[in-house]
């Protein structure tokens, strides 16, 4: 059983503003974790934090390649984010590979991923396109 969560979105910014809002900190503040110890740079690892739900987690970046593609670990997982710019938008396209198919709650685990990747997507859409900074941290598990 392939066990891969793919979420496409496309957004109506350049590639450049798509890949720096994952790579900057500050403005991934914005829409998603509130706070990250570092720029996304390939061989880091960084600390990504949702101070609204006591929360934090490490990812190890593995590739960068600007306003192309970042790949990180974090967890049992891979993500692979690539951004794709067409006409003005981008279409921004997030994978997340490694779950494993014989857990017991993989299907539970693979609704919740891309539940989460969809809701962050929208999030990154209404604050890239319009400046909506209080859609972060407002999903309720």
């Amino acid at each position: 059983m392939n066990t891969d969560i793919t979420t496409k979105m496309k957004i109506n910014k350049p590639a450049s503003d798509v890949f720096e809002a994952i790579a900057d900190p500050e403005k991934m503040g914005g829409y998603w974790f509130s706070s990250g110890t570092s720029r996304v740079e390939q061989g880091k690892t960084i600390t990504w934090r949702y101070e609204e739900y006591g929360a934090e987690g490490d990812i190890h970046v593995l590739k960068v390649e600007e306003n192309k593609e970042i790949v990180f670990e974090w967890g049992e997982t891979t993500v692979t984010l690539t951004f794709e710019e067409t006409e003005g938008a981008t279409i921004i396209v997030v994978t997340e590979s490694g779950l494993k198919a014989d857990d017991p709650d993989i299907v539970a685990k693979m609704l919740g991923q891309k539940e989460g990747w969809v809701y962050m997507l929208t999030c990154m859409k209404g604050y890239l396109e319009n400046g909506i900074t209080t859609l972060r941290a407002s999903l309720v598990h």
